[in-house]
C-alpha cells in the first residue's frame, strides 16, 4: 500500500518498551515485555524490507525505520520527550531490545528520540548514537532525527545544531522553513571546522549505502515502479481481511459473568456509547489527522464502525440492532453493548496525570449504571490506547472486553461477540494482555518483573469462552487519589516554567516571545521589574486590532487534580492604563474547547500603577467549558481596545477557591 503512493521509506516500527502507562504514546508500544517488542520488531522489519536471504529491499519492499533511539518508553512519570534516568544496564535489557530484533533483521535506518537520557537530549548524545548504536551494535545504516528534535539539544536551535551532526545524526528532520538556514549554517560549520569533513563523509556514505542496497539508482522513477499508482491496493479486500483478523485476535476478554458472551444475534440488542458508531474514536491518534480528532466516519472510505459491523450480523440473523449513543430506548432490549473509551490523541497530548478513566466526568459509567438499574445485561467494549483504571465500569458490566484501537475493521468485534445463527461460537477470544492492568489509578508502572508487581490483572491474562469468569462486582471504586497536599502549579514566576511559553497574537499573526521586548501588530511586550529584575511582564494593547496574549504548551496538560483540590488561578497584576473596551481572561483546551471571563470591571476598579492580586475559582472556567484534563493554554488576556497591564506570579493554588476574589455562582 505504501509503494502504491511512490514512497520508498517508512517510519516504522516503533519499538518503545512502555514502563509508565501515563505516557501518551503507550499505544505505539507493543508491550511492557521487551521480549515481545524484540520479536515484533524483527517481524515487522522483515515484512517491510523483506528477508536478507530472500527478497531484501526488492521492488515490492520499502526501507524501514526502527524508532525512537533510545529509552522513550521509560521517562520519569511517563512524560513525553522527558528524561529517562535508568542505568545503562536497564537501558540495554529493557529499552534496547527492539533494536536487537530490528537491526538483526536488517533495518536500514534508526530514528533518534526526543527524550533525554540522564539529562542529555538523545539528538545530541554521541555516546548513544555513535559509540553504542554505530560502533558497539554495528549499525551501518543512517540515523535520522525526529521533528526538529535537534532544536532541543542544549545550545541548538532549529536553524543551527552542529552538536547533533557531531553526535552521529546523519539526516536532520526539518519539516518547516528552518531547513534553509540549517543547511546554510551546517555548511558554514563544516568550513569553520566545527563539524569535520570526516563526519560529513560518514553521513553521506551511510545514506548512499542504504540507497544502493535499496536499488534506488537502478529502479525506475517512483511513478514507473511495479505498484505505483495502483490505488486499488489501498484498502484492498485481502488487506482488510488481515486487519479484521487482527481485530478478532487482539480483543481481550476481562470479564464474562454467567457466560453472557457470545450473544445471540437474533436478539433485540441495544448498541450504546459514544464510540459505537465512531470510526475516528476506534482508530485513535495518527489517523488522517495528527491527533486523530475532528474526523467523521465519511473520512474513512471502506471502513466499518463497530455498530455497523454488529448491525450487519444481527440483521442477517433476524435480530434487531438499536443504535443509541446515550443508552435510551423505547422498547426494552434483551441486552446492551456499550462501546466507550478514550478520545483520540497522539504524543504528549495523551500524557495523563493518572490512569483513572473519565476522571471527574463519568459519563460512560452513568450509561452503564442506568442500564443495569433497568435490569438489562451489559457488555462493555472498551476503546483505549492503554490499560486504565476502570474499576467502577468493570463493576457495572456483566462482560467487559478490552478492544484497544481496532481501527477500520469494526466487524471484527462482531465476529467475536456474536454467536452464529445456530448459537455456536464464531471466533473465540485469543487476545492476552501484553500490558498489565492497574488496580488503582496511581499504579502507573505495572510491569512484569518489577519488584512490586501486583496488578489487578496480570500480564498475559485473557479469558476464553471456555473459562469461568469469577470477577465479582465488588472492585474497590475509591481512586485513592489524595489531592490534599497537591503543590502549587507555577506557570510564570520570574520566568516561564516548563512546559509553558508566551505567544503574542494580533492581526492574525502569532509570535512566540523569546526576547525581553517585542512588538506585534497591536501589542507591545516588554519585561518589567516587580520585586527583582525582569520578574514581570508588561503588555500594551494599542487598540488597533483585536489582540491577545497567550501562555500555552506544546501539548495538552492534565490538570484535573487542581479542580479536585478546589484550586484558584492566582496572579499579580498592575493596571497602567484602564481598558477602553471589554477585556477577557480566558483558558483553552484541545479540540476547540475553552472559556473566558469578563474582567473589565476588575481592571477598571483597580488602583492605577499599584500591584494587586487577582484570584479566580477554577470551576468558573470549568463551567464555561474548559476541560482540565486537556488544557493547552491556562492564561490568556484578550481585548479589542486599549489596555496597558503588567502581570507576574501566575499559578494554580490548591484550596484557593474558598478565598478567591472571583467565585462562581
Amino acid at each position: 500500500e505504501v509503494m502504491a503512493t511512490g514512497i520508498d521509506w517508512v517510519f516504522a516500527p516503533t519499538v518503545a518498551v512502555v514502563r509508565d502507562d501515563r505516557w501518551g504514546r503507550t499505544y505505539e508500544g507493543y508491550s511492557e515485555d521487551p521480549a515481545i517488542v524484540r520479536e515484533y520488531s524483527a517481524a515487522i522489519v522483515n515484512g517491510l524490507q523483506g528477508r536478507a536471504d530472500e527478497d531484501f529491499l526488492s521492488d515490492k519492499r520499502v526501507i524501514s525505520t526502527v524508532k525512537h533511539f533510545l529509552g522513550d518508553g521509560g521517562t520519569v512519570d511517563g512524560d513525553d520527550q522527558g528524561d529517562n534516568i535508568d542505568s545503562e544496564e536497564v537501558l540495554y535489557n529493557i529499552h534496547a531490545q527492539g533494536y536487537i530484533g530490528g537491526l538483526t533483521a536488517g533495518s536500514q535506518s534508526v530514528m533518534a528520540s526526543f527524550n533525554s537520557w540522564n539529562g542529555k537530549k538523545n539528538h545530541g548524545n554521541k555516546y548513544l548514537l555513535t559509540d553504542v548504536l554505530k560502533t558497539k551494535m554495528g549499525f551501518d545504516g543512517f540515523v535520522v532525527g525526529d521533528w526538529n528534535g535537534h532544536g532541543q539539544v542544549a545550545g541548538c536551535t532549529n536553524e543551527s545544531c552542529p552538536q547533533a551532526v557531531n553526535a552521529g545524526l546523519d539526516i536532520f528532520m526539518v519539516p518547516t522553513g528552518a531547513w534553509k538556514p540549517l543547511y546554510e549554517n551546517t555548511i558554514k560549520q563544516v568550513k569553520a571546522g566545527t563539524i569535520t569533513m570526516a563526519r560529513i563523509d560518514d553521513a553521506v556514505a551511510r545514506i548512499l549505502r542504504v540507497k544502493l542496497r535499496a536499488g534506488l539508482f537502478d529502479k525506475p522513477s517512483p511513478a514507473n515502479r511495479k505498484y505505483s499508482g495502483k490505488l486499488k491496493l489501498i484498502g484492498a479486500p485481502a488487506h482488510r481481511d488481515i486487519a479484521r483478523q487482527a481485530v478478532q485476535e487482539s480483543l481481550v476478554l476481562l470479564k464474562n459473568n454467567n457466560h453472557l458472551l457470545p450473544l445471540n444475534p437474533s436478539s433485540n440488542i441495544l448498541i450504546a456509547g459514544d464510540a459505537a458508531d465512531n470510526i475516528g474514536k476506534q482508530s485513535g491518534g495518527w489517523s488522517i489527522t495528527w491527533q486523530g480528532t475532528n474526523n467523521q466516519n465519511a473520512d474513512f472510505p471502506g471502513a466499518t464502525s463497530i455498530y455497523a459491523g454488529l448491525k450487519t450480523q444481527i440483521d442477517a440473523a433476524g435480530g434487531n440492532a438499536i443504535l443509541s449513543p446515550t443508552g435510551e430506548f423505547n422498547t426494552k432490549p434483551d441486552v446492551a453493548i456499550v462501546v466507550f473509551g478514550e478520545e483520540p490523541y497522539a504524543e504528549g497530548h495523551g500524557d495523563k496525570d493518572n490512569l483513572e478513566f473519565e476522571r471527574n466526568n463519568k459519563r460512560s459509567l452513568k450509561i452503564l449504571k442506568t442500564l443495569k438499574q433497568q435490569g438489562i445485561a451489559v457488555v462493555s467494549v472498551f476503546i483505549s490506547g492503554r490499560p486504565m483504571w476502570v474499576n467502577s465500569e468493570l463493576n457495572a458490566s456483566d462482560a467487559f472486553v478490552a478492544a484497544w484501537l481496532p481501527g477500520t475493521e469494526g466487524q471484527g468485534i462482531a465476529d467475536v461477540l456474536l454467536a452464529d445463527e445456530s448459537g455456536q461460537v464464531q471466533y473465540d477470544f485469543k487476545g492476552k494482555l501484553s500490558f498489565s492492568w492497574p488496580k488503582s489509578p496511581l499504579q502507573t508502572a505495572v510491569n512484569k518483573g518489577d519488584a512490586d508487581y501486583s496488578p489487578l490483572l496480570p500480564y498475559g491474562f485473557g479469558l476464553t469462552y471456555k473459562d469461568e469468569s469469577t470477577r465479582a462486582n465488588n472492585l474497590n471504586e475509591d481512586s485513592g487519589v489524595d489531592v490534599s497536599n497537591l503543590a502549587s502549579l507555577s506557570i510564570f514566576n520570574g520566568s516561564f516554567k516548563t512546559p509553558w511559553r508566551l505567544f503574542l497574537n494580533s492581526n492574525s499573526e502569532q509570535h512566540q516571545v523569546a526576547s525581553n521586548s517585542v512588538k506585534l501588530g497591536g501589542i507591545t511586550y516588554r519585561t518589567e521589574d516587580k520585586a527583582i529584575q525582569e520578574d514581570a511582564m508588561q503588555f500594551n494593547f494599542d487598540g488597533t486590532a483585536a489582540s491577545y496574549i497567550e501562555i500555552n504548551s506544546n501539548f495538552t496538560e492534565d490538570k484535573v487534580a487542581y479542580i479536585e483540590a478546589n484550586s484558584a488561578l492566582s496572579f499579580s497584576y498592575k493596571v497602567n492604563q484602564i481598558p477602553s473596551s471589554q477585556t477577557y481572561l480566558a483558558m483553552k483546551c484541545e479540540q476547540g474547547c475553552g472559556g473566558e471571563l469578563d474582567i473589565t470591571r476588575d481592571l477598571e476598579n483597580a488602583d492605577l500603577n499599584t500591584w494587586q492580586t487577582m484570584s479566580i475559582d477554577l470551576t468558573c472556567f470549568a463551567k464555561k467549558g474548559v476541560d482540565f484534563a486537556r488544557v493547552t493554554s491556562p492564561f490568556i488576556i484578550k481585548t479589542a481596545g486599549e489596555l496597558n497591564v503588567s502581570v507576574a506570579d501566575i499559578s494554580f493554588e490548591p484550596q484557593g477557591a474558598e478565598t478567591a476574589k472571583i467565585k462562581c455562582e
